[in-house]
């Protein structure tokens, strides 16, 4: 669902929520939006936690749409009643010039993101989780290559056996990877199902269809599975926000790969919708502790966990989440924590 840019500015209704918010040390007084920024990054120019940017956002009554931000506005920190606000000062890029009998428009700017979309929405394209195995083994498959082939390409014609939607044409090609278990408790969590490639049918008997294989990360096989596209892209209005309920989870995998985890990698959590997480819920990255000797009484003593970034949760599913690792302050692995920042 679309949500204003600014829902994540508007001020919070209380004074303890505002008393709750750290400025950063060295902050500007005000600050003028260029192309390029996010508002994640003008977040963190005046908090310690940007996040709750909307716990001090006031926007001017005369500006007439205040739901987003654009090149050219400037943001000001003042104080009411001895707490800090931000105001909205709307940039030229915005304005209109009237000229009687005409009316010229200025060009509109484009909106600054929340967050670094593109990181997201290439990832998007190639990763989903199946919450039931049953419904992996009940997916249509592919039965079979043109000619008899075992593997397939883009271009080729592939024939899948199952049960398809007669409403849609285009179906996604995925390849069963992991199989997630809670790391505590053994709990079967969901599936990773690896992104193979994409067709479209071309022709329809029975319960086997032809398709024609318009795209392909790699070759197809027999027993590839057929799935309808998910279609949840994040736009630009997508938020950062607190969760609402108290999370304690694990990083458990890395979809992409990678060993050692940075800003702006992917990464899967171990805690999904059922946990209370949402879209757009930030948490807190840990580092756990090692457990040392003493050398004074020879006891293993554990070192405390150290807070080591932040995380965005971007897609949900019931048991597991996928985030993008917005900061880190050292390298971050699978096992790390992830707590309410």
């Amino acid at each position: 669902m679309r949500k204003s840019l600014l829902a994540l500015l508007l001020l919070a209704s209380t004074g303890l929520c505002q008393a709750q918010v750290q400025l950063r040390e060295g902050h500007p007084q005000n600050y003028t939006v260029v192309q390029g920024d996010t508002l994640w990054d003008i977040s963190g120019k005046f908090l310690r936690e940007p996040w709750k940017w909307k716990e001090i956002w006031k926007a001017n009554p005369q500006i007439a749409n205040p739901d987003l931000i654009y090149p050219g506005d400037v943001l000001s920190l003042v104080y009411v009643d001895g707490q800090p606000q931000m105001v909205l000062n709307r940039g030229a890029s915005r304005g209109t010039i009237k000229l009687s009998p005409r009316i010229r428009t200025t060009p509109m700017a484009e909106a600054i993101p929340s967050i670094p979309l593109a990181a997201i929405n290439s990832f998007l394209l190639n990763n989903r989780i199946i919450d039931d195995p049953a419904d992996f083994q009940k997916a249509p498959y592919i039965v079979a290559g043109n000619a008899e082939r075992v593997l397939s390409g883009m271009g080729d014609r592939i024939y899948a056996r199952g049960k398809l939607d007669s409403e849609h044409t285009v179906y996604n090609i995925f390849r069963q990877g992991k199989t997630y278990t809670d790391p505590l408790t053994g709990q079967f969590l969901g599936i990773n199902a690896d992104d193979i490639g994409g067709g479209e049918i071309v022709a329809h008997e029975g319960d086997v269809a032809t398709l024609v294989l318009q795209r392909s990360t790699q070759e197809v096989r027999l027993g590839d599975r057929l799935f309808i596209s998910e279609e949840r892209p994040i736009n630009s209005t997508f938020m950062p926000s607190s969760p609402q309920t108290e999370v304690n989870g694990l990083i458990i995998d890395v979809p992409r790969g990678v060993t050692q985890i940075g800003e702006l990698d992917v990464v899967t959590l171990d805690r999904g919708k059922s946990d209370g997480l949402a879209e757009g819920n930030v948490l807190a990255i840990y580092k756990t502790g090692e457990v040392v000797r003493d050398r004074v009484t020879g006891e293993q003593v554990k070192v405390p966990d150290e807070r080591a970034g932040l995380v965005m949760v971007f897609r949900t599913y019931e048991k597991l989440s996928y985030g993008l690792v917005l900061n880190a302050t050292r390298s971050l692995a699978v096992m790390d924590k992830v707590r309410n920042p």
